[in-house]
């Protein structure tokens, strides 16, 4: 039985099954006694046509032996998975077609050069949502100029109230209502992939409801709610890009990221290289600059003399020129 089916028998989302089956989670109460019963139902009858089938229908029930698959192998069998749904949801995160295309790439760009991490993560899935969510709700985006305009809204006008009163919810209560009620995870998964505590999230939960609830009266039920969500995301053909296209991107990335890494290291080592080169050896104190004394009388140049000086110094070189007589005391 594929998971749809036995979510159908179970009577909960397909979410819930995939958490059951990655181990996540575990059911609880009477959805714990409805799956047992399923199993145990499921076991009775492949032990009956184990036994009592023909030949060749237990030779095709044999497990075949399976080779394992490649990382872009499983890269890609998580991008097929996940990819067309999650692009759906990013959309009613922020109500962007590109924005969600773009988040979703990006989201397994990074997957994919984190791949050894994300593959032995037990929730591939929820490590990429988580991932593109984070990316969808960035404040970054309000920056940029293809972001500054809103898209045309939903055709039907129905699901144009509904997008209206998600995209004013807080990003929080948003992200909480669409991973609850949306997805359809339980609340210690939702607390865990929103990085809250658990009473924190279902007050977001309760308060984000209770606000669809009073611009939509309709939407007050959960199980209406979660129908709504489906259809409204269903509403948009949103296309994802190729698996192989997305590996290229981030191994393009990766490159561009390792080169610039590469070309600053370098620029740096000629840069201190040259600056040991040039830098003196020895300290040189600056000079100051000059600064007028007060008090003190500016040195003035010589100039012309006056009248009375060259009378003074003719008058000196007339007398002194063959010297003064030698003065010598005398006795009285």
């Amino acid at each position: 039985m594929t998971q749809a089916q036995v979510a159908d028998r179970v009577g909960v989302t397909l979410e819930t099954v995939r958490a059951w089956e990655n181990g996540r989670t575990t059911p609880r109460g009477h959805r714990k006694e409805a799956y047992a019963q399923l199993l145990s139902s499921l076991m009775e009858e492949t032990a009956a046509q184990k036994w009592a089938g023909e030949p060749e229908v237990r030779e095709r029930q044999q497990p075949s032996p399976e080779r394992p698959l490649t990382p872009a192998q499983a890269f890609d069998a998580l991008y097929a998975f996940c990819a067309p749904a999650l692009v759906r949801q990013t959309y009613l995160l922020t109500g962007r077609r590109e924005l969600a295309r773009e988040s979703v790439e990006q989201a397994f760009q990074l997957a994919w050069q984190r791949w050894p991490e994300v593959a032995r993560d037990r929730d591939p899935a929820g490590w990429v949502r988580a991932t593109a969510y984070d990316f969808a709700l960035s404040p970054w985006h309000r920056f940029r100029p293809r972001y500054r305009h809103p898209e045309p809204p939903p055709a039907d006008a129905s699901d144009r109230a509904l997008l209206d009163v998600l995209l004013k919810l807080p990003p929080p209560q948003r992200r909480t209502l669409l991973l609850y009620d949306g997805v359809g995870l339980d609340l210690p998964e939702t607390a865990a992939e929103s990085e809250a505590s658990t009473p924190a999230t279902a007050r977001r939960l309760l308060h984000a409801r209770a606000a669809v609830a009073d611009r939509l009266p309709t939407l007050s039920d959960p199980a209406e709610l979660h129908r709504r969500l489906a259809e409204l995301a269903s509403a948009e053909r949103l296309r994802a890009a190729k698996p192989v296209t997305v590996r290229d991107g981030s191994e393009g990335r990766a490159r561009f990221w390792t080169r610039a890494a590469i070309a600053f290291t370098v620029a740096l080592i000629g840069t201190t290289a040259l600056t040991l080169r040039t830098a003196p050896t020895h300290y040189e104190p600056p000079v100051p600059p000059g600064a007028t004394v007060r008090g003190v009388p500016p040195r003035v140049a010589p100039g012309p003399l006056s009248g009375a000086e060259l009378e003074l110094r003719a008058k000196l070189r007339s007398q002194m020129q063959s010297g003064p007589e030698r003065l010598a005391p005398q006795q009285q």
